[in-house]
């Protein structure tokens, strides 16, 4: 990579992610005074980082993301409120009519195939691929008739060089002092991605208790569309712990079954364990089928792909969330070698 080209894309992915961080801004300024009863007025910040590495996987395949994300109170005003309605405008009458948050995300997820010392392409494994992206969500939480919480999340970005998974990875292992990739001349070439997610939950909780704890089970069905992902989805979580927070479980980066960004624990201190499972009909993986418009490396997908994953989280204080996720992902392409695993760390702050 000559020092022209490289200076270029970093000044590309400079740009949107500027972009996104002016656009988001506005979220993180003070909350006025006078909120309605009954209504959560605190926002929440939270970062996220998976790699392959943590739990017990090897360094391959969907080897590192970060999500960095910030959840306006309920009823946003100003800004933050403005963008929501703009949103709703465009969105027919019947999908998340009852939206009362919005959210602002910053991405990065990482993909090499398993041997990163070789030079050569590696036909028979993925490809290596980075994504960067930036992104709005609203957020729906309405219990007219059961307890339900809808998410549609917009996610637009670049793959390939520009996404500056290179970059990231390359710096990454030399602060480790581990094997350097060298195969990042042969990821997929630059393209703007665009994915629509789409997900509805619903919980239901035990009556039951049994040393004091508490447990409920929430089942989900979602779906993405776009040149990056397009797939259906179902699956479901189960928690067992002392003041489960009025969350979903711990949010997770799609593609997986993810919780909720946002939390409202009751106690200053909380816990539960959590075991879910997924299940994917994928139409479309771009870091397994290549480059939408041109010719690139490419894998032979499996349509059929599952997760499987159990976790710890706990809340503090009443304000902050931790969580460790282990998971396990069923085979994405013809000829991979196992499963893969990967580990998940999270935090969130409430302000």
């Amino acid at each position: 990579m000559t020092p022209v080209l490289s200076t270029n894309r970093f000044r590309i992915t400079a740009s949107l992610l500027l972009a996104a961080f002016v656009a988001a801004a506005p979220a993180f300024a003070d909350h006025p005074e006078g909120q309605l009863p009954n209504v959560d007025d605190q926002g929440v910040f939270n970062i996220q980082l998976e790699n392959d590495l943590w739990g017990g996987g090897s360094d391959r395949h969907y080897t590192h993301g970060t999500r960095i994300s910030y959840l306006t109170k309920e009823n946003p005003t100003g800004f933050e409120e403005t963008v929501k309605n703009k949103i709703n405008e465009w969105l027919p009458d019947l999908i998340l009519p009852h939206a009362n948050r919005i959210g602002f995300v910053l991405g990065q997820s990482i993909f090499t195939p398993e041997n990163i010392a070789a030079t050569e392409l590696q036909e028979r494994d993925r490809p290596y691929a980075g994504w960067m992206y930036g992104g709005v969500s609203l957020i729906s939480k309405w219990e007219e008739g059961g307890d339900y919480f809808d998410n549609l999340e917009i996610n637009i970005g670049v793959v390939g060089p520009s996404a500056l998974g290179e970059d990231t990875q390359t710096f990454v292992h030399r602060l480790k002092e581990v094997q350097l990739p060298n195969g990042w001349d042969n990821q997929l070439n630059d393209e703007l991605g665009f994915v629509l997610f789409f997900e509805r939950k619903w919980r239901f909780d035990s009556k039951a208790s049994f040393l004091g704890l508490s447990a409920d089970f929430t089942p989900n069905l979602g779906m993405a569309l776009g040149n990056v992902y397009t797939y259906g989805a179902a699956g479901g979580i189960i928690r067992l712990g002392i003041d489960l927070p009025n969350d979903y479980g711990p949010p997770g980066i799609k593609p997986g079954l993810s919780g909720s960004d946002f939390f409202e624990p009751s106690k200053n201190f909380g816990w539960y364990v959590f075991s879910g499972i997924e299940g994917r009909v994928v139409g479309r993986n771009i870091f397994l089928d290549g480059n939408t418009f041109e010719d690139s490396h490419s894998v032979d997908k499996k349509f059929l792909v599952g997760d499987l994953q159990v976790g710890i989280v706990i809340t503090l204080w009443e304000s902050m969330r931790l969580a460790y996720t282990n998971v396990f992902r069923s085979r994405e392409f013809d000829g991979q070698e196992g499963l893969d695993q990967f580990g998940s760390l999270h935090f969130s702050v409430r302000w």
